[in-house]
């Protein structure tokens, strides 16, 4: 039933802010934009990262970090979180092993985002094929 990742999608109450940061941390404009909407492709298999103006966020949605963490495959995760707090993330979670060669981090954006960091030997194999 569950075919692949296809879209992520985060809130920011200033599109604008939320646009220049993550275009700072990944490197590149965002390849799709709307008035209300903007949306990059990241990684080995162009994911989507969408980014909402939180003016459309569903009603109960928190202002706060909450809900699931979406891990991004690093190849060095303590790089990958010292840049991440070098542009204003707050950390979540500290680097944490996970045994068997998984170990994870979590940030909080800049606009109240989960953020995860993840070194994935299983991501790894299965590009390898």
């Amino acid at each position: 039933m569950l075919r692949g990742f296809a879209t992520i999608s985060f809130y920011a109450a200033d599109l604008e802010a939320a646009k220049a940061w993550y275009t700072e941390l990944l490197g590149f404009e965002p390849y799709y934009q709307v008035p209300g909407y903007i949306e990059f492709r990241v990684g080995d298999y162009r994911h989507e990262l969408g980014i909402i103006d939180a003016r459309y966020a569903p009603a109960g949605a928190t202002d706060g970090p909450a809900g699931s963490i979406m891990y991004w495959h690093v190849d060095d995760l303590r790089a990958a979180l010292d840049r991440l707090l070098a542009l204003g993330a707050k950390e979540y979670q500290p680097i944490t092993e996970r045994g068997e060669g998984f170990v994870t981090a979590s940030v909080i954006d800049p606009f109240g985002n989960l953020l995860g960091v993840m070194f994935n030997p299983h991501y790894l194999d299965v590009l390898a094929k």
